[in-house]
C-alpha cells in the first residue's frame, strides 16, 4: 500500500462562495491530491476542507490552500461563531495508510517553512509537530483568538505563557500584512471527528451547560473569595463548547471527538441527549463535519442495531440513530473516508 494522508485545514470563510470555491481549487490543481469533502458554515463562518493523497502532493496542496487564504481573505472583516486565529485556523497532516505519525509531523513543519519562505505571517506548530509540550492543543495556541494577537505579539497580553505566547517561524511583528491573514496553525494529529449535537433551543443556554459537562476539561468554578478549581469532564478526550445556530433557529453543542476509540459517537449523542432531557429540551439530530472513519459509524451502527451484521446497514442505523439527516444532508459515499477514496479512485 502506498503511503497516504489526509489533511483537513479549515479556513475562516463560510459565506462567501466565490472565495471558497478559488480556494478549494487552489487544491484541485494538484495532480495526485484529491478533494473530499467542502463544507461551509454560515454561521461559524468557516470551511472545513478535506483532501488526500500521496505525501508530496498533499503538502503541495496544503501549502497553496494557504498562500490562496492569505491572498484572498481578510480577518479584520470575519465575525462567526466559532473561534479562529487567522484565515487559515488550523491545518492538520492526518496518516492514513503506510505513514507514521512522525512523518506527518515532518509535513507540517515542511509546509510551515514552505509558508514562511513566501508569506510574513506568524505560523504556529500544534499536535505531533508542537515545538514545545504546552503548544500541544490547538485550543492553548489559539487562546485571545485573532482580537488578542496584536497584543500577544507586542507581549502587552497575559493570556499565553513565554512557552505559547510567539509563533514557531514567519514573522512575530504586528505588520498590515499580519492583520489581514492572523495567525495560521499547522500540525499533525490523528484522526479527530469533529461532531456535532443540536439542541431544540434558539439561545444555546442549555447547549452550553451541556457542553461544560461532557468536555473532558469539565466546568471552571469560583468561589466568592475568587479561587478556581475545575471539575472533571463526563467524557474522554472531547473538547466542547454550547453555540447558537441563528440561521436554523437551534442551538448546537460542537464538539471534537479526539478519539473515537475512547468516545464514541453514540456515547457522545447519548449523554448530550440525556442532559438535554434533564433541562426539558429535545435533541434534534446530529451533525459529522468533514469525515469520519468507517470503523466508527459501524461502531455507532452496532449500538443502535445491535443484531445487524450488514455494513450497509449498520451505516444507515448510524445515520438514522445519530438523526444526520435530520437538520443537515449526510451522505455515506462522501462522508465516510474510505468509501469517499474508493469511490474516488474508481472515477
Amino acid at each position: 500500500m502506498s503511503p497516504l494522508v489526509e489533511c483537513v485545514p479549515n479556513i475562516s470563510e463560510g459565506r462567501d462562495l466565490e472565495k471558497i470555491d478559488k480556494i478549494v481549487n487552489s487544491v484541485r490543481q494538484i495532480d495526485g491530491c484529491t478533494v473530499l469533502g467542502v463544507e461551509p458554515d454560515h454561521d461559524y463562518n468557516r470551511t472545513v476542507i478535506t483532501f488526500a493523497g500521496a505525501p508530496g502532493p498533499v503538502l503541495e496542496g496544503a501549502v497553496a490552500l494557504i498562500l490562496k487564504s492569505i491572498e484572498l481573505l481578510d480577518m479584520r472583516e470575519h465575525k462567526g461563531e466559532h473561534p479562529r486565529l487567522g484565515v487559515v485556523d488550523v491545518c492538520p497532516f492526518i496518516p492514513l495508510n503506510d505513514m507514521t505519525m512522525d512523518e506527518a509531523a515532518d509535513l507540517a513543519r515542511a509546509a510551515v517553512d514552505k509558508v514562511a519562505n513566501v508569506a510574513h505571517v506568524p505560523l504556529f506548530l500544534y499536535g505531533a509537530a508542537a515545538s514545545h509540550k504546552d503548544r500541544y492543543l490547538l485550543s492553548t495556541l489559539r487562546k485571545g483568538e485573532y482580537e488578542g494577537l496584536e497584543a500577544r505579539l507586542t507581549g502587552n497580553e497575559s493570556t499565553h505563557q513565554k512557552t505559547t505566547r510567539m509563533p514557531d517561524a514567519g514573522t512575530s511583528e504586528w505588520t498590515e500584512v499580519v492583520s489581514k491573514s492572523g495567525g495560521i496553525t499547522i500540525g499533525a494529529r490523528s484522526i479527530l471527528v469533529a461532531y456535532n449535537v443540536n439542541i431544540g433551543e434558539s439561545d444555546a443556554s442549555v447547549a452550553k451547560k451541556i457542553a461544560s459537562i461532557v468536555r473532558s476539561s469539565g466546568r471552571l468554578l469560583k468561589s466568592e473569595a475568587g479561587v478556581r478549581i475545575r471539575t472533571s469532564g463526563m467524557l474522554p478526550m472531547v473538547q466542547g463548547m454550547g453555540v447558537p445556530l441563528e440561521e436554523l433557529g437551534i442551538s448546537q453543542v460542537s464538539m471534537n471527538l479526539r478519539d473515537v476509540e475512547q468516545c464514541p459517537l453514540h456515547l457522545a449523542f447519548m449523554a448530550c441527549k440525556s442532559i438535554a432531557s434533564d433541562h426539558g429540551v429535545e435533541v434534534v439530530g446530529s451533525e459529522i463535519v468533514g469525515l469520519v472513519p468507517l470503523s466508527a459509524v459501524l461502531q455507532t451502527g452496532a449500538f443502535f442495531s445491535p443484531q445487524e451484521t450488514d455494513e450497509e446497514k449498520l451505516v444507515q442505523a448510524a445515520v438514522q440513530g445519530l438523526g444526520l439527516n435530520e437538520h443537515h444532508d449526510f451522505d455515506p459515499k462522501t462522508g465516510i473516508i474510505e468509501w469517499a477514496l474508493a469511490a474516488e479512485v474508481v472515477q
